[in-house]
């Protein structure tokens, strides 16, 4: 293979502003690093190259170049995915291919309630471009400022509203893929119903740039509530957070968008690192956080939600409850549940966990698993959060007070995961529910995931991408 030819090829592809050359082929370091290393800090690659195709053509002619160089292609969006997927590896011979121009608010169809974006385009632009006409968007993640509409669907995500619309996967009509081969698949219809065989794009959602590039997608709209009504309410045990979970979801139904959970470590670490967020209510085992949207007016929606606290406090589920009176409050009260992370990231680093249970057993789950931990590794701190209304938990374990937070991870995540991940599948869950499995997960979903479906996975990445273009080493 000669390097020197396709850098060369890809120059006069996509000029200078469309080609960036690493160290590896005489570039600088500086040149590549925002694109090298994961928004984690846990993978750090080196690429030969970082190619910027400005539409779908000069992507399907990379991929056509890189492909008879014989060179592999990482595929990158916004580079805020968690699982190290969207970096190149160490070896400086791998084309990272960034999305980045490719970001064009394509066609708004109202009447179809469709939007068509390029895969590039923010998914707050996305939400902006809906929201002008009165529109919703309802993917939201708190990278949404930065992550891109094509990561979002290479790795399926969840975020706060999957509980009323579903995982990214449900929110996407079409796609337009650049195949392994550099031939383009333009499926952008925006059909609701197309029985026509096989249906491809789901093929392509979540599977991490490893089947092809993502380079547009028709998504799907909703019109906008006329109400959203957020409230906190803090609770003495799981079983009363499950149970008032299913309290709202048979007095309100639809209505009930978000419904997510922390517990007291979390709150504690968020009153340490950013006092400024105020927490309405007093600490708590658990809190809360819920969310309606309501299609009549403000009224309604405040009506059910004091219904609904007022029956789960006369219960005995609820301790104590907030509810917002203003944008400012219900904003502040989202700020809680997504800083959670950040302050976790200031009291140093920490071993992840983004797993899926059945909503009914995941008070068991959190029991057995949080008293296992604390048994072999004592003074651990479990931070639990997250999506409780679609059984997505981010089950993170902290160093103890005063241990060394690298030296934790570095010594315990492999003794730490293997009972975490032993717990999920003990009680029917998955070791993956919306970050993916990039490289981070690889080992052990080959280990843990069921042999037939490895096999039927590794046949369609073999007859989708025989030469093993794209994102060599994730996934699979």
């Amino acid at each position: 293979m000669n390097q020197m030819s396709l850098l060369t090829a890809l120059r006069d592809l996509l000029g200078e502003a469309g080609l960036r050359v690493g160290l590896a082929s005489g570039g600088t370091e500086e040149d590549l690093s925002a694109f090298e290393k994961d928004w984690r800090g846990r993978y750090q690659g080196r690429a030969l190259a970082v190619a910027s195709p400005s539409n779908t053509e000069q992507v399907a002619a990379v991929v056509r170049l890189c492909a008879a160089h014989g060179v592999s292609i990482v595929p990158q969006g916004g580079n805020t995915g968690l699982v190290g997927g969207g970096v190149p590896d160490a070896s400086g011979s791998q084309i990272l291919l960034s999305l980045r121009r490719l970001h064009a608010v394509c066609e708004l169809d109202e009447a179809n309630l469709t939007l068509t974006v390029e895969a590039g385009c923010s998914l707050q632009a996305v939400q902006e471009a809906a929201a002008e006409k009165g529109l919703l968007f309802p993917l939201s993640l708190a990278s949404e400022g930065s992550c891109t509409i094509g990561g979002n669907l290479a790795s399926n995500a969840g975020g706060t509203q999957v509980l009323r619309y579903g995982n990214a996967r449900e929110l996407c009509l079409g796609l337009e893929v650049v195949t392994a081969s550099g031939d383009i698949w333009s499926g952008l219809s925006g059909l609701r119903k197309d029985n026509t065989g096989y249906d491809l794009r789901h093929l392509f959602i979540g599977s991490e740039g490893t089947l092809g590039i993502i380079t547009a997608a028709t998504l799907k709209l909703y019109p906008a509530p006329k109400a959203q009504l957020t409230a906190l309410a803090t609770c003495a045990d799981l079983n009363a957070t499950v149970a008032l979970l299913a309290l709202a979801q048979a007095q309100v139904g639809a209505s009930l968008t978000a419904f997510e959970l922390m517990n007291d470590a979390a709150m504690t670490l968020l009153r340490r690192h950013l006092p400024q967020l105020v927490q309405p209510l007093a600490p708590s085992p658990w809190t809360v956080l819920l969310e309606l949207s309501d299609s009549e007016n403000e009224a309604h929606a405040q009506a059910q939600l004091e219904q609904l606290l007022s029956e789960a406090v006369d219960r005995g589920l609820v301790q104590d409850a907030a509810v917002a009176q203003s944008l400012a409050q219900s904003h502040t009260m989202w700020q809680l549940r997504e800083s959670i992370s950040m302050a976790q990231s200031k009291e140093g680093l920490n071993i992840k966990h983004d797993i899926a249970l059945p909503v009914s057993r995941i008070p068991a789950f959190v029991a057995a698993t949080d008293a296992a931990l604390r048994a072999a590794f004592p003074g651990v701190r479990l931070i639990t959060f997250g999506h409780l209304g679609d059984g997505n938990l981010h089950y993170n374990v902290q160093a103890p007070e005063g241990v060394s937070a690298a030296e934790f991870l570095a010594t315990q995540e492999p003794a730490i995961n293997r009972l975490v991940y032993d717990a999920v599948q003990q009680f029917g869950g998955s070791i993956s529910a919306e970050h993916g499995i990039g490289q981070l997960k690889r080992e052990e979903l080959a280990q843990r995931k069921d042999p037939v479906a490895l096999a039927l996975m590794r046949s369609i990445k073999s007859a989708l991408d025989p030469q093993g273009v794209f994102n060599p080493g994730r996934l699979l």
